[in-house]
């Protein structure tokens, strides 16, 4: 039997304070080398059935972790006409499949799977970077923003959360968030949301920095989930330049980003976030910055997946649709 679990199946058994553990203990995994992650192929798709130009991309990300008995296919969409459509541009699922045997496993709708890990990143940094962080600045108001938000909560006590975005979506966030029990305001500019913050996270798609570097308290954590292309750049030069330590959770891709590109320094200068998770950190400055530097990882999404599943076929719980596939 074939499991499919929907959006509502994942929302349903998905817990972020566990999430973050497994997340951390994936980052662990992968800058241990114990993992298999292969490039992922994209190509364009939807050419000649509209004309000659093609109507998205189609991504396959596969990844599998040493000793785990499922390794995944995350398949992924990008449609920009979508929202001409009424659609979301992205849609994701994960297939799992049998490590021994090779049968599928489940099926899982991949959106919030997708959203809650990415989020949990950021959840696992500062748990181990910036344990007692109790403000948090978050540039961009989109999914990111809520999940990175809501991820931090789970494993620290945030009293402050500041949001800034250009458009009035700071204002829907802040809303979204408190209805989580989160103290979450919009602010009018990215300088009022980081000037006091602990930690600080941007989650936007810009191609120019997003907030002030002079602006950063002393001590803050800068989690950068935005940026995953040479054009796009959210963090300010003299951020990184001036770090104590830049984090990344995979190094080679991330120095290919804008940030790092903007900055001067490169792969062998980024320290795996994993070895952090794993080993502790100390700072040797109360007062230096941290920085973590992430693009996302299909480990990631084959471990939340792999969870998710377990949590789904509990003896309590009864969720998802089982499908004969013979």
């Amino acid at each position: 039997m074939l499991t499919v679990l929907s959006e509502t199946d994942v929302r349903e058994v998905l817990e972020l304070d566990t999430l973050v553990n497994v997340v951390a203990e994936t980052l662990i995994r992968q800058a241990a080398g114990a993992v298999e992650r292969p490039d992922r192929p994209q190509f364009p798709a939807g050419t000649g059935l509209d004309g000659d130009e093609p109507l998205g991309t189609g991504l396959v990300m596969p990844a599998y972790c040493h000793g785990d008995s499922f390794f995944a296919t995350k398949l992924v969409s990008v449609n920009e006409g979508n929202v001409e459509r009424g659609l979301p541009t992205i849609h994701a699922q994960v297939v799992l499949t049998d490590a021994r045997t090779g049968r599928p496993e489940a099926f899982l709708a991949g959106t919030t799977l997708t959203n809650a890990r990415t989020g949990c990143i950021g959840g696992a940094a500062v748990r181990d970077l910036a344990p007692d962080a109790s403000t948090l600045g978050v540039l961009g108001a989109g999914a990111q923003a809520r999940w990175q938000t809501r991820a931090i909560d789970a494993v620290t006590d945030l009293d402050t959360v500041h949001i800034y975005s250009p458009s009035a979506s700071r204002e829907t966030c802040a809303s979204d968030l408190r209805e989580h029990g989160i103290a979450a305001s919009a602010v009018d500019s990215p300088r009022e949301a980081v000037e006091d913050a602990d930690v600080v996270v941007t989650a936007t798609t810009s191609t120019d920095p997003v907030f002030p570097a002079d602006a950063l308290a002393d001590g803050a954590l800068v989690v950068a989930v935005g940026a995953y292309t040479p054009e796009m750049q959210e963090v300010e030069a003299a951020v990184l330049d001036e770090a104590e330590t830049v984090f990344a959770d995979v190094p080679d891709e991330v120095a290919t980003i804008g940030d790092v590109q903007a900055s001067a320094l490169d792969s062998d200068d980024l320290v795996p976030l994993g070895e952090a998770l794993e080993d502790g950190y100390t700072r040797s400055r109360p007062e230096s910055t941290l920085v973590v530097e992430s693009v996302g990882s299909a480990t990631l999404d084959a471990a939340a997946a792999q969870a998710l599943y377990r949590a789904s076929t509990a003896e309590d719980t009864e969720t998802g649709t089982s499908v004969s596939f013979d």
